[in-house]
């Protein structure tokens, strides 16, 4: 098993939900993107173009979300397919990691169809997603997820924000032991950032580091909504190059 932070540098990984994102992330200094689609409803695997365009940014390591729609993690033998087939077209699109994860009705780890997944993405990078954090016993959990083999874990520490969950980011650091790394995630920003770091112990941090911007349209429909009622067409959310390199500034001083 290999880790992708080889320096003593802390990392941070960027969120990315369009390629716009992915070159913000590159020029704000970041090293690692996980790419996904619909990130109001907590992220789902990207299309194939996407990752495509992404595996072209010179010195980008692109791990992408696999998951076939929002919701819970607990899925049907077909969706299970779908992943794994997600999986080897990320493969064939030259990503060089992914991020998987599925639960049973009970609150564990779905040992069957994540080592299906795994078997997919044999000799690349592995990060366990924050499924992770509706676990029901998190110690249990973690073993499982180094059982599997998986490189690293996105977690909140199974609370709604990393800073939140840092006292549980701080055990789950000294059980896995190097065995994997845990990469703390949920609300990151430059204001605490480095106080996640401390708190937990971890070397590695994912954030979105987005924010909004206006549509360049000139002309501009009223009253047209293409999602929910009263959704607002014309601008949108993207990560800020000036935020990644404030929060990367902030982890190493």
């Amino acid at each position: 098993m290999t880790h992708d932070n080889t320096t003593h540098r802390n990392l941070l990984e960027v969120c990315a939900g369009d390629i716009e994102s992915v070159y913000a992330a590159s020029r704000g200094g970041a090293q690692r993107v996980e790419l996904c689609s619909a990130l109001a409803d907590g992220g789902i695997t990207p299309s194939t173009g996407f990752i495509c365009q992404a595996v072209r940014v010179p010195g980008m390591k692109v791990h992408v979300l696999i998951r076939p729609r929002g919701g819970d993690f607990l899925y049907t033998p077909e969706e299970v397919a779908s992943m794994t087939d997600d999986i080897v077209a990320a493969r064939e699109a030259g990503a060089h990691g992914v991020v998987i994860g599925a639960l049973t009705p009970d609150g564990d780890i779905d040992m069957d169809a994540c080592r299906h997944m795994m078997e997919a993405a044999a000799g690349m990078n592995v990060t366990f997603h924050r499924a992770f954090d509706l676990c029901r016993d998190p110690f249990e959990a973690l073993d499982d997820i180094i059982a599997l083999g998986c490189n690293r874990l996105l977690t909140s520490g199974q609370a709604a924000s990393a800073l939140e969950g840092a006292p549980m980011l701080r055990q789950l650091v000294d059980r896995a032991a190097g065995r994997l790394v845990v990469l703390a995630g949920g609300g990151v920003c430059p204001q605490n950032a480095a106080e996640i770091i401390r708190l937990s112990g971890t070397c590695e941090i994912h954030a979105s580091a987005r924010h909004t911007i206006a549509s360049h349209m000139i002309y501009r429909k009223p009253g047209v909504s293409m999602g929910a009622p009263g959704t607002d067409e014309y601008s949108r959310k993207t990560t800020s190059a000036e935020i990644v390199a404030e929060i990367i500034k902030a982890i190493n001083p």
